[in-house]
């Protein structure tokens, strides 16, 4: 069974805290609350846990990353593993918040109720109408479709440590969008737009690596190398999920080129080439 890139990407970006050897980083399985996180402790204790993240760490993912980062270990113990579109999470999902980043103790990212120059477009199923431009949803694309060298060592994320004051709410705000406007186009780039995490995501992990005195930027950059060595070798699905974005209401322009839409549990781009 191939292994999926976004195993790789949130395993480790999401919070897989791994050390070497691929040992997990805490061990410990408390009192599992759903099917998948009873899926975790049985992969522990068989002893197959090698490639995954902490309990803790684990239980952070959307249902369907932590579907996607079960079914290979538990392919090889023989543990069956559904996998739905949506299962019944442990506790019931945010619902999403119209964008401006609170102070990082206390609140949670958002998004802008409408994207700057979208007014007047209308959704339709993988195609987002402007009239005068089109955005059609990105997918995960073969490797040769891409420009080349894009997967060689030397294509850096490049995303530029944050130095300022995290109380500073303008200062952070500026800092994040920057810093997710690049990873989605890096995404893109390298031919993962089918596999990128929310703004909600990108915002959360920082914090909770800052939290840790671990360096975003550099943990992020580790894991676009790892992921560009994955994505050398292994077979990628074109989509991950077939759902479809309902409403435009959380979308947000980056640039004029992309959009990016999530409900929180999945995140989609829209890419224009006009």
């Amino acid at each position: 069974m191939q292994r999926a890139v976004l195993w790789l990407f949130q395993g480790l970006v999401l919070g897989g805290l791994m050390l070497p050897g691929g040992i997990v980083a805490a061990a410990a399985c408390p009192q599992p609350q759903s099917d998948y996180e009873r899926v975790y402790c049985e992969i522990i204790a068989g002893g197959g846990g090698g490639s995954l993240p902490s309990f803790e760490d684990f239980r952070r993912n959307s249902l369907q990353v932590q579907a996607l980062l079960l079914k290979r270990p538990a392919a090889r113990l023989g543990i069956d593993l559904a996998v739905p579109e949506r299962a019944t999470p442990v506790a019931a999902e945010p619902a999403p918040q119209p964008r401006s980043v609170e102070p990082v103790a206390t609140a949670d990212p958002q998004r802008l109720p409408e994207p700057q120059g979208m007014q007047g477009c209308s959704l339709q199923g993988e195609v987002i109408d402007c009239g005068h431009r089109r955005y059609r949803l990105a997918t995960n694309q073969p490797n040769g479709e891409l420009a080349s060298g894009v997967l060689a060592e030397s294509n850096r994320l490049g995303l530029v440590a944050f130095s300022g004051d995290s109380s500073n709410e303008a200062e952070l705000r500026q800092y994040l969008s920057d810093a997710y406007d690049r990873y989605i186009l890096k995404m893109l780039e390298i031919g993962l737009g089918g596999a990128t995490m929310s703004f909600s995501e990108f915002y959360h992990n920082f914090q909770r690596h800052q939290a840790r005195g671990v360096d975003y930027s550099e943990r992020m950059e580790q894991t676009f190398q790892l992921l560009k060595e994955d994505k050398r070798t292994k077979v990628v699905p074109s989509r991950l999920t077939d759902r479809l974005p309902q409403s435009l209401t959380y979308c947000s322009g980056i640039g004029a080129r992309v959009v990016v839409c999530d409900d929180v549990g999945t995140n989609w781009v829209f890419v224009t080439n006009s």
